[in-house]
């Protein structure tokens, strides 16, 4: 069978990180969405997404195929039912379509001509950007069993103070020394080749992906996800770094997401909880407007290819773009769009001549290319973002 992910309604719901990819290639957990399904299916996945996207994540279509809402992360009970799915059925969580099969001759999809089977247990859904780090915890968990389970981990250092080391696993090539480890609130995943310095306190829940690195003396707690080849540094609480991030230096980044390539200057902080404790509003891509998160805790979202100066100061639920730039004293706006240059003193658009500049430096350095293929996405993104920037 033939398996394709789909974006889905909840794409605009989760931009800006949708903007440079698929919901499908969303990291939540240890894994991105794709992974998970991938890692359960045994199979390669295809992309149903945004026309400027499709090159770079292109759908191959066959006689017979599932399309499957990437919105949904697996469970084993699912994706049982998603493989035994037939012609003419389609799996639903109430309103919400999970997966249905699709011929390749099919353009319409008329759902009341499906037999429609209902999923009853429980699964997490990420409908908006603030559900990633809100379900983070359990989708640690989730993939931690998945990937560590009937395998055993490399030893834990001798200098390694830990509680709970059931729970801490460590793939080959990762060097830890000097730390504290503490299990007991989540399982810790320390992934191949990644680093672990010395005086780094860890609480878990914890993934770090491959080549991530925690930074001397560092602070870690409540579900936080190091995506690949991110460097971390200072105090972090409930954040998801997708990858390619730096939060190299002292500073607070909580409930929080940040895209890949993204940059937070030495002592930058962000406000996750309103000094009145109030309810967190959040820039809303699908109403053009602040939307309710339902949370007390919301910090900072911010977009690939973004960056902050030094102490640079974010106030709580604060969406910043694709590819801003944001520097100077004082609080910056709580929604700064996408190719945007300055800070709380105002804003002009950032070039794309200096956007592509700065972005081939800045991959370079983990020896990625820039092409002309990543060139052509963010021009889109540019174009399509225009409308946010009335400066």
């Amino acid at each position: 069978m033939n398996y394709i992910l789909f974006d889905g309604d909840v794409r605009t719901a989760l931009l800006p990180f949708t903007y440079t990819r698929p919901v499908a290639d969303i990291r939540i957990g240890i894994l991105t969405i794709r992974e998970k399904w991938e890692k359960f299916l045994g199979l390669t996945t295809t992309t149903l997404t945004e026309p400027y996207l499709e090159e770079k994540y292109p759908m191959v279509e066959m006689e017979e195929n599932v399309m499957i809402n990437a919105s949904f992360l697996p469970t084993p009970e699912l994706v049982a039912k998603v493989k035994d799915l037939q012609q003419n059925e389609a799996i639903f969580k109430g309103e919400d379509v999970i997966a249905f099969y699709s011929g390749i001759d099919q353009e319409e999809i008329d759902f009341d001509s499906y037999t429609q089977l209902e999923f009853e247990d429980e699964l997490l859904k990420i409908n908006n950007t603030w559900d990633i780090f809100s379900n983070n915890d359990l989708a640690i968990r989730q993939d931690f069993k998945l990937l560590t389970e009937g395998r055993t981990s490399q030893p834990i250092p001798k200098t390694v103070q830990c509680l709970g080391k059931e729970y801490i696993f460590i793939e080959e090539g990762a060097t830890l020394s000097f730390a504290t480890l503490n299990a007991t609130t989540g399982p810790i995943y320390i992934g191949k080749n990644a680093e672990i310095m010395e005086g780094v306190v860890v609480r878990g829940a914890l993934a770090m992906c491959e080549n991530s690195v925690l930074k001397l003396g560092a602070k870690i707690y409540g579900a936080t996800t190091l995506g690949p080849y991110c460097k971390v540094g200072g105090e972090v609480n409930n954040s998801v770094l997708f990858g390619f991030s730096n939060k190299g230096h002292d500073g607070f980044l909580g409930n929080s997401v940040l895209g890949e390539w993204c940059n937070l200057g030495a002592d930058t902080n962000n406000s996750n909880l309103k000094n009145n404790y109030a309810e967190v509003r959040l820039w809303s891509y699908e109403t053009g407007r602040f939307a309710k998160t339902g949370l007390q805790f919301c910090g900072l979202i911010m977009g690939d290819h973004s960056k902050c100066g030094i102490n640079t100061m974010f106030n709580t639920g604060t969406v910043v773009g694709v590819s801003a730039n944001i520097f100077g004293s004082g609080f910056p706006r709580n929604f700064i769009p996408s190719f945007s240059w300055g800070g709380a003193s105002g804003f002009t658009e950032y070039k794309m001549n200096k956007v592509n500049e700065v972005a081939e430096v800045v991959m370079k350095r983990r020896n990625v290319v820039y092409d002309e293929l990543e060139q052509k996405i963010l021009s889109a993104v540019f174009e399509e973002s225009q409308q946010y920037r009335n400066y």
